[in-house]
């Protein structure tokens, strides 16, 4: 049994029309309702209307990424309760509608990061890319969270002191956009308003956000085991404690708490192999063998990063990552369930005639085809050297 070759698609303002997703040769599609409020239930009218966008173009809607859980949840704090009673309605409706996988993060506060959209390759293509000294800049002397300086070494915070000061107006409301980026497709925050938020996790460890995390999963993940939904949460990106901020899901032993907190075949993981990827003490193909039939979604991208601990976005089958033995280990989970376990090449470079058109960062159409291609061919060499058909 093989993958479901799967596409993220940001709905109708998606600069990539489901017209042109149909020619990657994608199998499925990955969206979400960018346009309800985080938190806020998903109504049942709202969830068919895209069912039937993507039925109009001989897809169906095989993944959600992502119902997002509200900050309120993560900081066990404000209106908790109600959005976690309206996150079990979205998934009852959602399994109303026959979507079965749904992906979520528990990251507080911010999203995924990068300080560079634009990191140019050798080869004439973009790329995403994170550099600690510029997150140190943003920081330090930009957001200016009390005592910032202390969460870097002393080279990192010296650096970022010189590389501002050398810095023009333009370039640091350049470097804000790229960090505050976001969700591509929804309303950007501001600094006043990050400042707000982190507020709110003051006092938060890390083992505290886990026990929020466990607290939500003990929660949903029983509506989940009767509505038939596959929960899928994706891993912090990148995975390290970020603007003073703990991060729970950043390697094999947070994997753990989240798999034995809540131990239901519902409460499952995105194996992301780029969030994973970064961080070198990640066996990623012993995470999968550990992780198993529980691996509901899989985002399948490289990086390459430095000594530093700074990276870039590789091409699919370059960077540190062994993507060949990812695939494999994929691969043989995929031979354990009755269900097509959905992977998207995630991110893309910006490449060819995609560069200068309007797309959102790591989601133009030739850099993701490209990486679709390669993983598709790559799949279909490990399927045929293991006898999989």
């Amino acid at each position: 049994m093989r993958l479901l070759q799967a596409w993220r698609w940001y709905g109708p303002n998606d600069p990539v029309t489901l017209s042109a997703i149909r020619q990657t040769g994608a199998e499925g599609i990955v969206t979400a309702l960018h346009q309800i409020p985080h938190g806020e239930v998903w109504p049942v009218e709202a969830i068919r209307e895209r069912q039937e966008q993507l039925r109009c173009h001989g897809y169906r809607w095989d993944v959600v990424e992502s119902v997002t859980v509200h900050e309120d949840i993560k900081s066990r704090s404000g209106d908790w309760r109600r959005w976690v009673e309206d996150y079990k309605t979205t998934l009852r409706n959602l399994a109303a509608c026959g979507i079965r996988v749904v992906t979520y993060n528990f990251m507080p506060v911010t999203d995924w990061i990068r300080t560079e959209l634009a990191y140019q390759m050798p080869d004439g293509s973009n790329a995403l890319a994170f550099d600690w000294v510029d997150l140190a800049v943003f920081d330090i002397h930009l957001l200016q969270r009390a005592h910032a300086a202390d969460s870097y070494p002393a080279e990192v915070a010296t650096e970022a002191e010189r590389r501002f000061a050398s810095s023009g107006e333009t370039r640091l409301e350049e470097l804000a956009g790229m960090i505050l980026y976001g969700i591509p497709g929804e309303r950007k925050r501001t600094i006043p308003e990050l400042r707000l938020l982190l507020e709110r996790f003051a006092g938060i460890d890390r083992g505290a956000l886990q026990r929020h995390l466990t607290e939500f999963l003990a929660e949903v993940v029983p509506v989940a085991e009767e509505c038939g939904i596959r929960l899928a949460i994706h891993p912090d990106d990148p995975p390290y404690d970020l603007l003073g901020m703990p991060r729970g899901m950043r390697n094999a032993q947070d994997v753990e708490v989240v798999l034995t907190g809540v131990n239901s075949e519902a409460n499952g993981v995105c194996f992301c192999a780029g969030s994973f990827g970064v961080n070198p003490e990640n066996d990623l193909p012993a995470m999968l063998r550990r992780i198993g039939t529980r691996v509901h979604f899989a985002h399948l991208r490289n990086t390459r990063r430095d000594a530093t601990g700074n990276f870039h976005e590789a091409d699919h089958l370059d960077g540190d990552t062994d993507m060949h033995a990812v695939m494999r280990e994929l691969l043989q989970i995929q031979q354990r369930v009755p269900h097509a376990i959905p992977f998207r090449a995630d991110h893309g470079h910006e490449m060819l005639d995609d560069i200068g058109r309007d797309h959102f960062p790591g989601y133009s159409c030739l850099g993701r085809m490209r990486g679709l291609a390669e993983l598709r061919g790559l799949e279909l060499a490990v399927r045929r050297e293991n006898g999989w058909g």
